[in-house]
């Protein structure tokens, strides 16, 4: 394991029972797949109390992941700050009298995309990004480090589900622009100077369908060389601050 995934990693049924009684913010907690233990259970059981997202995992990730190579079937990676919720989100653009210009990144899980999306929110000086539980990077030292520290700035709401966020959004007025090779909306004629979500899919996959069709709008940019897409987070920055010219010009 390199020195920076070693960052954060909290392993053994001591460290780990300590971590969530002191209250330390856990990204994820890794628990070996199969196993009956009391103890084990005892972790999951309070992690996921606290809204922890707990992971049945193959012993051989564990022993991947491992850096002290005692995990005792279960280890936790911590997170660099609390997470935040939609409503906060809606909170601070409200506070600096905007409206609100939100990214949500529809699983992505490369930290290093995730991190890329979060710096360029917190210097476009949006008011917060929204994640799923499942199936994305966290806020883990890895993204610290890829958003050069913005996390530590701008506000990141992990959600259970994507759709039902979306949906929280709109109902407070915000439209939804989704990020679509073949969406109808080109770059150039979406209008984000309202309260605006941009939706960012997935590196692979783009967005879940489910996610798609619940966005007002589908939002393409124009592609004029002979590849079809952009990476995640070159994507996220051209919307951005697509929309950052259109408030502030």
């Amino acid at each position: 394991m390199t020195d920076e995934r070693r960052e954060g990693v909290i392993e053994g049924r001591n460290a780990v029972i300590e971590a969530l009684r002191a209250g330390r913010p856990i990204d994820k907690i890794y628990i070996a797949k199969g196993e009956t233990d009391a103890t084990l259970g005892h972790i999951a059981s309070r992690a996921r109390a606290k809204g922890i997202v707990v992971v049945d995992a193959d012993r051989r990730k564990l022993d991947y992941m491992s850096v002290t190579h005692s995990h005792q079937g279960v280890i936790a990676l911590a997170a660099v700050r609390e997470y935040s919720s939609v409503s906060d989100i809606l909170e601070i653009a409200e506070e600096r009298g905007e409206k609100p210009l939100i990214i949500i990144c529809d699983e992505i899980s490369d930290p290093h995309n995730l991190g890329a999306i979060i710096r360029t929110a917190e210097c476009a000086g949006a008011h917060g990004v929204i994640v799923p539980k499942r199936r994305s990077a966290g806020l883990t030292p890895i993204i610290s480090k890829t958003s050069a520290g913005a996390v530590e700035h701008v506000a990141v709401a992990r959600v259970p589900n994507i759709t039902a966020a979306i949906k929280e959004l709109q109902k407070a007025g915000v439209w939804v622009f989704g990020t679509a090779a073949g969406g109808e909306t080109r770059l150039w004629d979406a209008d984000f100077k309202g309260a605006s979500a941009i939706v960012i899919g997935s590196e692979g996959e783009g967005m879940g369908r489910l996610v798609a069709e619940n966005c007002d709008f589908k939002v393409s940019i124009p592609m004029f060389g002979k590849l079809s897409s952009l990476n995640a987070s070159a994507s996220a920055a051209i919307l951005i601050y697509e929309a950052v010219r259109q408030r502030k010009g």
